[in-house]
């Protein structure tokens, strides 16, 4: 019984672990795609200072500046996507914690009882001994 209640801690830790991965990667990639928006922005910004032109629908608004824009609305959509499966990672990593944490209740539960047993035992042991030799007397 104990080697599969630490069988599933073990389990249940792992997968707290992989859950704990995927949020830290999905937050550094949130934060790289806004830093590259950013850096994006400012860019757009030099060129527009550049040219004088900051008006998208001028004829002779900057391609960089238009592609730049594209680049940057781009990220900004794929970080709230990330956003999304943030959430979704929390969540699974709130409900793993969860299950970690049950199935360690249950183990300590289990063991106290498997103790509270082994002491009955002991004790009834000690009683047929005190017995036995009460009888001899």
């Amino acid at each position: 019984m104990k080697s599969r209640n630490e069988s599933l801690i073990r389990l249940k830790k792992f997968q707290v672990d992989e859950h704990r991965r995927a949020v830290g990667q999905i937050e550094m990639m949130v934060t790289d795609f806004e830093r590259m928006a950013s850096e994006l922005d400012q860019q757009i910004e030099l060129e527009h200072n550049k040219t004088g032109i900051s008006d998208v629908s001028h004829f002779a608004y900057s391609t960089f500046a238009k592609a730049a824009l594209t680049r940057r609305d781009n990220l900004m959509t794929s970080a709230d996507d990330m956003r999304e499966k943030l959430e979704n990672a929390q969540d699974q990593l709130a409900e793993s914690m969860e299950e970690l944490k049950k199935v360690e209740l249950l183990n300590e539960r289990e063991n106290k009882r498997v103790l509270a047993e082994e002491a009955k035992h002991e004790q009834a042991e000690y009683d047929e001994i005190a017995r036995m030799r009460h009888m001899k007397r």
